[in-house]
């Protein structure tokens, strides 16, 4: 084993942490093991810049509150100790006395690991050694323009993906038993990332992870840091990308958490007005303070280094831009010129984005952005917010709304399908059918669905031949592929049962089809955000209810047509308009007996006729089934 380093923070370390510009702080806050006078032990070091005294108890020290006082080292208020003889595996608080006397027994914000729930303990541990294989995966990141690879995305919650039945220890997957099953599935329906929610740690199961305690530490739920380190390194050796929802916006209350950490409003706004989230019940960041903005972009920061994660789902950005979100007259103030922008909020994005773009130009940030908000995806020096991506939560609302349609009533709504690429080029968006769209009543996306039971499933597949055709990326929420009739609930595994059900089966290769060609065709993933990607050939056919387009890349070769019918009425001698003369061959008819569907043929191969149609000179027919979708090749 190699020779441990001896920590120890200096003048610089905090002057540079002040100024919110220390991104290795990680490795000097917290515990680590460390070598002082020759004798190996463990470094502890706090940031509590209003507290009296600080202590470190633990199970090293009987919980001792007298036995291990910290030193304060300089102005800025961090306290360090090196204790002697302390081991990896050991459990730990800090004990923060705060100005007024009182005792607040904090866990670690640095911490690395923590106690299972309900347990709130610190855990020393070991990051350095642990062993990565993914080499090849993250030299091909680093030369990839996300904009330009396809990205479909397979939104995921660990705890409750699936469980061993029966288990007295709730029968959650650990890491590494979820790393083997989910490679084995993501290859199977041709993912190319997952996303995983609530790693970070996080004491309420409730919360879903975004409301968190433990923002450098994954989750003990599943197992330990080097389990989880498994479980990336073995998705990167499959090539499969891994992303983590990151909750930067705010923090919840629990006793051992961030609140008030020394006594006083340390990493939330001390004004409760800017500080609180009255709807939440949580605090927000102070994100004009340099120890706290540090605090946030090194743990952005370690995740992709420490754990090689590809990319940040970042959570609520909205709330965070707005001084006013979710808040009455009387709950906010406003900023320096009267209105409602949190200015130390922008320049916290605009920094943190330049600087992990800037270090790591393969991983992506993505916002979670629910307004029109601009250029969140446009370089600084335009003002912008400089994320890679952006979800575009309009489209989502769209869909879903003119989904849940009765059919009669769609030719009403059906600019709802076409307005998107109306502003699609102001961004780079992902399309997001997430955890949010199948919970709190809303149904899941199956029983959004009009019609009779079988009707719902041809509904979907042609949504979501909708939603793999139209430009951006890509994400679907785990069950949506196979038409998980429950709303979501982290509380059981997926109804993982239903693939008994035909209609689920088909459903779930459909989209396993609908993934296969994504992957395969460069056009459905090249140009994602500007019209040379995208035509439209039926954007205005109201009456009929149906839409067509075509996807198209540089190269103008292998284009797809995409064409749907949302109604329940089948279309007879069908007619598309077709920029030129040739055949189309048939890729995917979502009618197919395999998927579901009624086993109504398309023709595999149409020629187009001189005949005009939708402003062209040429134009193809057939027999277009009801809720049902065609894709040709041409």
């Amino acid at each position: 084993m190699a020779e441990r380093e001896t920590v120890f923070i200096s003048e610089t370390d905090e002057y540079l942490f002040a100024k919110g510009t220390h991104y290795d702080i990680y490795k000097k806050l917290g515990a680590h093991l460390s070598v002082e006078n020759g004798k190996n032990g463990v470094y502890f070091a706090v940031w509590a810049p209003n507290a009296k005294e600080a202590h470190v108890i633990g199970s090293f020290n009987g919980w001792n509150e007298e036995s291990h006082k910290m030193e304060k080292l300089g102005p800025i208020g961090i306290f360090a100790l090196f204790i002697p003889g302390v081991k990896e595996g050991e459990l730990y608080k800090f004990l923060i006395t705060a100005q007024d006397g009182r005792k607040l027994y904090k866990a670690d914000p640095y911490a690395n690991y923590a106690q299972k729930r309900p347990e709130t303990a610190s855990i020393v541990t070991d990051l350095t050694h642990m062993r990565w294989s993914d080499e090849e995966w993250l030299h091909a990141r680093e030369l990839k323009d996300m904009n330009m690879e396809p990205l479909a995305i397979y939104e995921c919650h660990i705890g409750s993906w699936m469980r061993h039945p029966g288990r007295e220890d709730e029968g959650y997957y650990t890491y590494r038993e979820f790393a083997d099953a989910l490679v084995k599935y993501l290859k199977k329906m041709k993912y190319t990332h997952v996303e995983l929610m609530g790693i970070a740690e996080h004491p309420f199961d409730g919360s879903w992870g975004y409301q968190v305690t433990g923002y450098y530490a994954p989750t003990s739920r599943y197992g330990t840091p080097k389990d989880f380190m498994y479980l990336v390194n073995t998705l990167h050796r499959n090539k499969i990308g891994v992303i983590l929802d990151w909750v930067p916006a705010h923090f919840p209350r629990d006793a051992h958490g961030l609140a008030e950490f020394d006594g006083s409003p340390v990493y939330e706004h001390p004004d409760p007005r800017i500080g609180e989230h009255p709807d939440w019940g949580t605090k927000i960041f102070n994100y004009g303070k340099g120890e706290v903005v540090n605090f946030l972009i090194a743990n952005a920061l370690f995740w992709i280094r420490e754990f090689h994660i590809d990319g940040l789902r970042v959570d609520a950005v909205a709330s965070m831009l707005y001084l006013d979100y979710g808040k009455q007259d009387g709950q906010w103030v406003a900023n320096k010129y009267g209105d409602n922008k949190n200015l130390e909020a922008i320049e916290f994005f605009k920094h943190m984005n330049s600087v992990i773009r800037g270090m790591f130009p393969g991983v992506m940030m993505i916002a979670e952005e629910s307004t029109a908000w601009p250029k969140v995806t446009g370089p600084v020096e335009e003002n912008g917010l400089y994320f890679s991506f952006k979800w575009n939560m309009g489209w989502m609302h769209d869909f879903c709304e003119y989904m849940k349609l009765d059919p009669f009533f769609r030719k009403g709504n059906h600019y709802a399908l076409t307005f998107a690429m109306s502003y699609n080029d102001s961004e780079n968006y992902i399309l997001p059918l997430s955890h949010d769209e199948v919970v709190h009543l809303k149904c899941s996306m199956l029983n959004k669905m009009p019609g009779y039971h079988k009707d719902k499933y041809a509904n979907l597949r042609t949504g979501y031949t909708y939603m793999f055709g139209h430009e951006g990326k890509k994400l679907l929420f785990m069950g949506q592929e196979f038409g998980q009739e429950r709303e979501w609930s982290e509380e059981r595994e997926l109804d993982w049962f239903l693939l008994g059900e035909e209609l689920n089966r088909g459903l779930q290769t459909y989209v396993e089809e609908l993934l296969k060609l994504y992957r395969k065709y460069p056009c459905m993933y090249e140009v994602d955000n500007s019209w040379e990607g995208f035509e439209w050939i039926k954007a205005d056919d109201i009456e009929e209810s149906t839409y067509a387009f075509i996807r198209k890349c540089p190269s103008n070769k292998q284009r797809l047509l995409f064409v749907m019918n949302m109604t329940p009425v089948e279309r007879k001698n069908y007619r598309v308009g077709v920029p030129n003369k040739k055949k189309y061959k048939l890729l995917l008819n979502s009618d197919e007996k395999r998927f579901g569907g009624d086993g109504r043929e398309i023709p595999l191969s149409v020629s187009a006729e001189k005949i005009p149609c939708d402003y062209r000179d040429y134009s193809i027919s057939f027999d277009l089934p009801p809720f049902a979708s065609a894709v040709f090749l041409f």
